[in-house]
């Protein structure tokens, strides 16, 4: 299914469980949902939509750190900088893509450091963290 065309998480209802258990299991998963509507769908190879979601993610992780979702939301704001490494490459913006690269690392070691002990987002991290030091493509056509 095209991302472009998914039904938007109701932003009423998810908004009135943030209300009803404020700070609570519940409140951040709800929270965490709303992420949904943010999100651009087909990035086109552009960094606007991967830069604008990264800053969502990391934004909800360290506003909910307790979330049961932290974890992975560091994880996805991580992957996003990974990307646009690559987006910069390409596009031969050699100095965002190391600012890229430098701060998807800290977000990476953030996971590690923080939230070892929240399922696979520690291996998954450090995985990505390799991935970033051998400059191997995360995002895009992968030619070798």
């Amino acid at each position: 299914m095209d991302p472009d065309l998914r039904t938007p998480i109701d932003d009423r209802l998810m908004k009135e469980v943030e209300k009803k258990f404020p700070h609570s299991k519940w409140s951040d998963l709800a929270a965490y949902d709303l992420i949904d509507n943010k999100l651009c769908g087909d990035w086109k190879g552009f960094s606007k939509c991967p830069d604008k979601e990264s800053d969502v993610y990391e934004h909800y992780a360290h506003e909910h750190p307790q979330s049961p979702k932290a974890a992975e939301a560091l994880y996805n704001a991580a992957w996003r900088q990974a990307a646009l490494v690559d987006i910069y490459r390409i596009n031969n913006e050699n100095e965002k893509s190391a600012n890229a690269r430098k701060k998807a690392i800290s977000l990476a070691q953030e996971i590690a450091n923080q939230y070892a002990q929240q399922g696979d987002w520690k291996s998954r991290a450090l995985a990505l963290v390799y991935k970033l030091e051998q400059n191997v493509p995360v995002y895009g056509n992968q030619t070798e």
